[in-house]
C-alpha cells in the first residue's frame, strides 16, 4: 500500500495585531480544517472535518473506532483523491465487513467537536464493547510527567492554538507518539491507526486527550485496548459509567501537578 500524500496541517496568514490602541501585521499559523470523505467499497460513510495530515493514520483508526474492522489487516487498499476543498479516502475493506455499512449508513458531516453527529439509530451509538483486563500498575508520577511532557510535543498547536492532541505513553510517562487533529476524536483516531498500524503494544501505558473526556473518547480508547485513558479536563457521566463497565481507568483534570480518579484506582499507585 503506498504512503499518502500529506497535506499541510497549517497555512499562513497575515494578521493585524492591535495592543494599546497601536496595531502592527505579523505572519501568524493558521489551522487548516478540511472536509474527509471515507468511502468504502465505493460507498460513502461519513465526512469529517479534520486536519488533513497523517491521513493514512486516520483511516485506519476510525475504521477500527467505528467498528468497521476489527484488525489492522482487514484495510486492503487506501486510495486518496482531492475533491474540491477536501479530501475523498477510498477504503477497501473485505465484503462481509462493508455489507453492515449499508444497513447502518450515517450520511452525516462529521464536526470538529463530536465524533458521532448524525448517528441514525441510538443502537448505533451504544456499541458492543470488550471488557479490558487486569493490568500492571504504574505510579501517579508517571501521569503528571506525561501531562507535564505533552505540550513540548505539541508543534502544530504551539504554532497556531487551534489543535488538540491524542498521546500514548508508556508506564514511566515517556511520550512514544503524539497525533494532533482540529477535532479531538480525530486526534484519537489518527493516534489509533498509527498504534495498530505499527504493531506497538496499546496495553502498555496511557492514552493522553487534551480535551474533555467524553464517551466516544471512551469509546475509542477501550476499543483500542488501552487500560487507562487520562484527559485535561472533565469527564462525562456517560463515560464514567461506560468506562467502569468496561474495565477502563479515568484519570481527568490532570494538570502535570495532580489528577482525579473516577474509575478503577487499582492500576494506579
Amino acid at each position: 500500500m503506498d504512503k499518502l500524500s500529506e497535506h499541510p496541517a497549517l497555512a499562513p496568514a497575515t494578521v493585524s495585531r492591535w495592543r494599546n490602541g497601536a496595531g502592527h501585521a505579523f505572519a501568524d499559523q493558521l489551522a487548516v480544517e478540511t472536509p474527509i470523505a471515507f468511502v468504502y467499497n465505493c460507498e460513502p460513510y461519513a465526512v469529517m472535518m479534520a486536519s488533513p495530515d497523517n491521513l493514512e493514520d486516520f483511516a485506519y483508526g476510525f475504521s477500527l473506532s467505528e467498528g468497521i474492522i476489527e484488525n489492522a489487516g482487514e484495510i486492503l487498499v487506501i486510495d486518496q483523491t482531492r475533491k474540491g476543498p477536501g479530501v475523498s479516502l477510498g477504503i477497501e475493506i473485505p465484503p462481509h465487513r462493508a455489507a453492515p455499512l449499508i444497513e447502518r449508513a450515517r450520511n452525516m458531516a462529521g464536526r470538529t467537536g463530536c465524533g458521532i453527529c448524525g448517528i441514525a439509530e441510538m443502537e448505533q451509538v451504544m456499541r458492543d464493547l470488550p471488557v479490558l483486563p487486569r493490568s500492571a500498575t504504574i505510579h501517579a508520577a508517571a501521569i503528571d510527567k506525561a501531562v507535564t511532557a505533552l505540550p513540548l510535543r505539541q508543534t502544530n498547536n504551539r504554532l497556531s492554538g487551534a489543535v488538540h492532541a491524542a498521546a500514548h505513553a508508556n508506564a514511566d510517562g515517556e511520550i512514544l507518539l503524539v497525533r494532533e487533529d482540529v477535532g479531538r476524536h480525530n486526534a484519537l483516531d489518527k493516534l489509533i491507526g498509527t498504534i495498530v498500524r505499527e504493531g506497538r503494544p496499546p496495553a502498555n501505558g496511557m492514552v493522553v486527550i487534551t480535551s474533555r473526556c467524553s464517551m466516544e473518547m471512551v469509546q475509542k480508547t477501550i476499543r483500542l485496548g488501552c487500560p487507562i485513558l487520562v484527559a485535561v479536563s472533565a469527564p462525562t457521566s456517560l463515560a464514567i459509567q461506560m468506562a467502569e463497565d468496561h474495565g477502563l481507568t479515568i484519570a481527568a483534570f490532570a494538570r502535570g501537578d495532580g489528577f482525579n480518579v473516577y474509575t478503577h484506582p487499582e492500576r494506579i499507585i
